[in-house]
């Protein structure tokens, strides 16, 4: 079972469209750091962070609808380890049965969907103290970005707004 003991909480701070997909940068206070991800979980993120309605449940939706058809929640989820260029993550669901029983599981889940949960279900984001340390501080280039007009989510027209992965 995951501890929270050795990891900090963080949020996601911004979702910018690149050539590949999203970036997302995720952090505190003190630091800020990027995950690559497709442009579908980008999107999703995005949208989960306006409350965008959606005319049909998407696969996110379906997870945690399906999650919620079982008594289960996302409590929280952990970046847990990088390793040459990947992030990994665990996803901690909750859930209790007809007799309130309570039971915990760890999901060994990609980062981009695990963030996208979170962010839909309004559960903490931590990350391991050890990965903290390694990811490189891209406070600076986010500052730039902000200074130079670039929106911080999907909300730009169509085309505008792209940036090349950093």
């Amino acid at each position: 079972m995951s501890q929270k003991k050795n990891v900090r909480e963080i949020e996601v701070r911004a979702v910018l469209p690149t050539s590949g997909g999203c970036a997302v940068f995720l952090g505190n206070d003190d630091k800020i750091f990027v995950i690559y991800v497709d442009q579908a979980v980008g999107g999703a993120i995005t949208m989960f962070m306006h409350n965008t309605l959606k005319p049909r449940p998407q696969t996110h939706d379906l997870f945690v609808d399906v999650l919620a058809a079982l008594g289960g929640k996302v409590d929280h989820i952990v970046i847990n380890d990088f390793n040459e260029s990947v992030y990994y993550a665990r996803l901690i669901i909750t859930a209790e049965n007809e007799l309130h029983e309570k039971k915990i599981v760890e999901i060994d889940a990609r980062p981009s969907d695990s963030i996208a949960l979170a962010i839909q279900q309004k559960a903490p984001i931590y990350i391991a103290d050890h990965v903290w340390d390694e990811v490189e501080d891209m406070s600076d280039v986010l500052k730039k970005m902000e200074d130079h007009g670039y929106q911080m989510s999907n909300e730009e027209e169509e085309g505008e707004g792209d940036v090349e992965e950093i």
